[in-house]
């Protein structure tokens, strides 16, 4: 039986890329010399993509391949995807949520721990020989009895409150729509942040969040507020948190994302009030592989007639 062709966007997951292209006859456009050339090759037989990383995938692309059928991605956030765009060519557009909500939550608390307590800084310091030199590590703050604000208490958001709160934390949240959840909601990111010791950002990214934390919810959260971002950069208004954090209106940031990844300000390596991750929250080989397992089962659903598992709204 011949193999459903599809094109797979950048270089991914080992295991999920050796799957996709034994399952598939796969064709890699991060290999292409010239890219209208190698769509046009493969534009009358490629019936679904399999997208990695933060390439856009517009209409523009999508009426390129008049076959597709199906775009399968590897990770929750879909913001490069244009859903309207989808939509109106009735394509399917499936995402790997649930498989790396643990894992994401994880990262999460250990960036509030790490900011709050200066875990990194500190270990700097001993290595340093700063600890025989010139005495204990300066004293740090407390997670106990600091309120958590999720910015969107979604799956991996209540994840994280739930960790929050094994460690002594209380939660606010704010979302669109109020949640049936036992923690108080907060009607804006402002009020959320006035009411925070820590602003915990996890919502989807795109249009309508871009730059949803800007100057106004940085001068709420205040000289004594943290601010961590697990979600995506374009949600933080970048060099407004940069000038904040180097002018001390903000007491640290925790950061695993960025708005023009991997490309990362210099300005963050040089403060010693912000801990940088560089994307790793979901970074595991239990949770890739099971992100990896799910692109490749909606992918294998979708080609047999079935329904697929995770498509998107």
């Amino acid at each position: 039986m011949t193999k459903p062709e599809i094109i797979i966007t950048a270089k991914g997951h080992a295991g999920t890329m050796a799957t996709l292209q034994n399952e598939f006859t796969s064709h890699l456009l991060a290999d292409a010399s010239d890219r209208g050339a190698f769509l046009k090759q493969h534009a009358p037989a490629v019936r679904g993509l399999a997208t990695f990383g933060p390439m856009s995938v517009d209409g523009k692309l999508m009426d390129q391949l008049p076959k597709l059928e199906i775009i399968a991605n590897f990770g929750v956030g879909v913001d490069a995807i244009n859903l309207d765009d989808a939509k109106k060519r009735k394509l399917i557009v499936t995402n790997t949520p649930d498989v790396l909500n643990e894992c994401v939550a994880d990262t999460a608390i250990a960036l509030v721990l790490n900011t709050l307590r200066k875990l990194p800084q500190s270990e700097q310091y001993l290595r340093g020989g700063n600890w025989a030199s010139r005495g204990p590590y300066p004293l740090t703050t407390s997670l106990g009895g600091k309120v958590l604000g999720v910015l969107g208490l979604g799956r991996i958001g209540e994840a994280v409150a739930k960790r929050a709160m094994a460690c002594g934390m209380t939660i606010r949240y704010h979302n669109r729509n109020k949640k049936d959840v036992p923690y108080p909601y907060d009607p804006d990111p402002v009020t959320l942040a006035k009411n925070a010791d820590v602003l915990m950002v996890v919502t989807p990214g795109g249009s309508e969040t871009a730059k949803l934390v800007n100057e106004k919810v940085l001068q709420a959260l205040g000289p004594e507020g943290y601010l961590v971002n697990i979600a995506r950069g374009s949600v933080v208004d970048e060099p407004v948190l940069l000038r904040y954090l180097q002018e001390k209106k903000i007491a640290g940031a925790g950061l695993d994302v960025y708005a023009d990844e991997p490309r990362v300000p210099s300005g963050f390596f040089t403060l010693d009030n912000a801990v940088i991750f560089p994307h790793v929250a979901s970074a595991t080989v239990e949770t890739r592989k099971a992100m990896g397992d799910l692109q490749v089962e909606n992918l294998r659903r979708h080609f047999a007639g079935k329904p697929v598992l995770t498509r998107v709204a």
